[in-house]
């Protein structure tokens, strides 16, 4: 699965560009959200946000963790699969940094031949080696160990960070009109792919 969309390094940065950009709009959206909804804490919370940046972060993990590229669209693929089964945790600027550190190291112990341990990515990520586990027992439990990541729901997640690009890069006017402008500031449109694999319809889940 790795060589179906990613396999010049080189495009690493703009993926990382995209995802923490989604990623970021998300916390926002979400952090404003949380003023008037209550939401559940959880392993994942910080008692206060991380000084370091989604995109910062997200680049000392690709620059560390030495895992396939394909990782982080899977890890994404995760991350949006936690935040439907478990509706009560959406994603914040007080967890999205652990969410990240886990997800991405759960993708590369189920893509990768190769992969460090729970210790060295609790170093990469900053936190205790216990905490990691627990943090790694926690994500997959959420998940329902719902791993297995199809080539077509691959591709979907990849075309997602694709348009992403048009919102990180502002297109034409004449793209406004597009599924992703639709105006619901500020809530976003935080594009999935219906599980359902028998099928090809795509769902949107206002996060």
């Amino acid at each position: 699965m790795a060589e179906l969309e990613i396999q010049n390094q080189n495009l690493m940065p703009k993926l990382i560009d995209y995802l923490s950009s989604l990623l970021q709009r998300v916390a926002e959206a979400n952090d404003i959200n949380g003023r008037f909804q209550p939401q559940k804490i959880s392993v994942f919370h910080g008692l206060s946000r991380p000084n370091i940046s989604i995109q910062s972060y997200l680049e000392r993990i690709f620059k560390y963790a030495n895992c396939s590229p394909c990782c982080f669209v899977v890890a994404y693929v995760y991350l949006d699969r936690f935040t439907q089964c478990q509706p009560s945790l959406p994603i914040n600027s007080f967890n999205i940094h652990r969410l990240l550190i886990t997800s991405v190291m759960i993708a590369a112990k189920f893509m990768d031949d190769m992969y460090y341990n729970n210790a060295y990515y609790a170093k990469v990520g900053g936190i205790s080696t216990t905490e990691m586990n627990f943090l790694e027992v926690d994500f997959l439990f959420g998940l329902g160990f719902h791993l297995n990541v199809t080539p077509t729901t691959f591709q979907t997640y990849c075309a997602c960070l694709q348009k992403e690009m048009l919102l990180v890069q502002p297109p034409p006017m004449n793209l406004q009109d597009s599924s992703l402008f639709m105006g619901r500031s500020p809530k976003l449109q935080y594009i999935c792919y219906n599980e359902d694999e028998s099928s090809s319809q795509q769902q949107q889940l206002v996060v």
